[in-house]
C-alpha cells in the first residue's frame, strides 16, 4: 500500500470517527428533545384538564345564580 493510500484511509478514517461523534451528539439531543416534548405535551394536557374543570364549575355556579335570579 502507497503512502498516499495510507493517508487517504487515514484520513478517511478520522473523517469518519468525527461523523460518528457528531451523529451520537445528535441523537443525544434528539432523544433530550422527545423528552421534553413528551413532557410538555403532558403539562399541556394537565393544564386543559384542570381548565375544562373550571369552565364546568364557572357554568354550574352561573346555572345556580340564574336560578336563584
Amino acid at each position: 500500500m502507497s503512502d498516499v493510500v495510507a493517508a487517504l484511509l487515514l484520513a478517511l478514517a478520522a473523517e469518519n470517527a468525527e461523523l460518528r461523534e457528531e451523529l451520537a451528539s445528535a441523537q443525544d439531543m434528539l432523544v433530550e428533545t422527545a423528552i421534553d416534548a413528551g413532557n410538555m405535551h403532558a403539562l399541556v394536557k394537565a393544564m386543559r384538564t384542570e381548565r375544562d374543570a373550571w369552565q364546568e364549575e364557572a357554568e354550574q355556579l352561573r346555572a345556580q345564580a340564574m336560578r336563584r335570579a
